[in-house]
């Protein structure tokens, strides 16, 4: 799905669930890792998270549309657009909108660390984002030299 067949989509969510047009810009933004879309209070924008589409029905993809257009609504009708109010939750209940993002399937999540290494003398394990110097440090049990195991790409 392109930026542009979002666009048309939410506008046509916009319209079908809450009566109102939707006057701004939705795209997908790529830098988005936990959340499954942000609205910006300053621009009116929505930003959606490529990886909630589900590339079928859409169904994830259209409750996260409802949850950011919530935002979107009661924000311009002067309401507080925090998940907390109660205005935010009986909207959003009343269109069916997803409370919360789903996780990410397995394949989609990456290993948040690359190095793994490991203790030969008593076993202990190190899983490291970054590359660490085995000249400076040592295992913090027993004080042995650590070997790198495992580099993942």
């Amino acid at each position: 799905m392109t930026d542009q067949q979002l666009q048309r989509l939410v506008k046509k969510v916009s319209l079908q669930f809450f009566a109102k047009p939707f006057n701004h810009h939705a795209y997908f933004n790529h830098r988005l890792k936990t959340t499954g879309g942000r609205y910006h209070l300053d621009s009116h924008d929505i930003d959606i998270n490529p990886k909630m589409d589900d590339h079928g029905t859409h169904d994830v993809l259209i409750g996260i549309i409802k949850h950011e257009l919530c935002h979107y609504h009661l924000h311009l009708a002067g309401y507080s657009g925090k998940h907390n109010t109660k205005e935010f939750k009986q909207l959003l209940k009343a269109v069916g909108g997803s409370r919360y993002a789903p996780r990410l399937s397995e394949n989609e999540r990456r290993t948040p660390f690359r190095y793994f290494y490991r203790c030969p003398h008593c076993g202990l394990e190190y899983h490291r984002k970054r590359k660490i110097d085995l000249k400076r440090y040592v295992c913090g049990r027993c004080r042995s030299q650590l070997r790198l195991i495992s580099e993942s790409a």
